[in-house]
C-alpha cells in the first residue's frame, strides 16, 4: 500500500506565494510519474503539473512561468511551488502518483486534497 501526504495550501492573496508538498510512502519500487491535478467549483479536475520517472516535467498552459514542480527522489517527494498566483488558481489541488510497487504492479494512488484560495 502507498499513501500520499499533502502539506501546504491555505488562503493568500493575488500575487503571493504558496507551495505545496506531497511525500508519498509505502510498498515502492519506482515512480513512475507524480504531479498535481486540481479541482475548481464546478469544473473537471486538471492536471497542473507533473514529473516523469525520467525527469520531464508537463505543465499546464495556465501555470507557466508561475509554478515549479520539482522532485526529491529520496524522499519520493514532490514540490509544487506557485508563484504569482491568481483567483482563478483557487481549487482544492490533488497529489497524484504512479507507482510500480516491489510484485511489478503499476497502480495510481491520490491524495486527499488541499485547498489553495487565492483572493482578488
Amino acid at each position: 500500500q502507498v499513501h500520499l501526504v499533502e502539506s501546504g495550501g491555505g488562503l493568500v492573496q493575488a500575487g503571493g506565494s504558496l507551495r505545496l508538498s506531497c511525500a508519498a510512502s509505502g510498498s515502492i519500487s519506482s515512480m513512475y510519474r507524480m504531479g498535481w491535478y486540481r479541482q475548481a467549483p464546478g469544473k473537471q479536475r486538471e492536471l497542473v503539473a507533473e514529473v516523469t520517472r525520467g525527469g520531464s516535467t508537463n505543465y499546464t498552459n495556465s501555470v507557466k512561468g508561475r509554478f515549479t514542480l520539482s522532485r526529491d527522489n529520496a524522499k519520493n517527494t514532490v514540490y509544487l511551488q506557485m508563484d504569482s498566483l491568481k483567483p482563478e488558481d483557487t481549487a482544492v489541488y490533488y497529489c497524484n502518483a504512479v507507482i510500480r510497487d516491489p510484485w511489478y504492479r503499476i497502480k495510481e494512488y491520490w491524495g486527499q486534497g488541499t485547498q489553495v484560495t487565492v483572493s482578488s
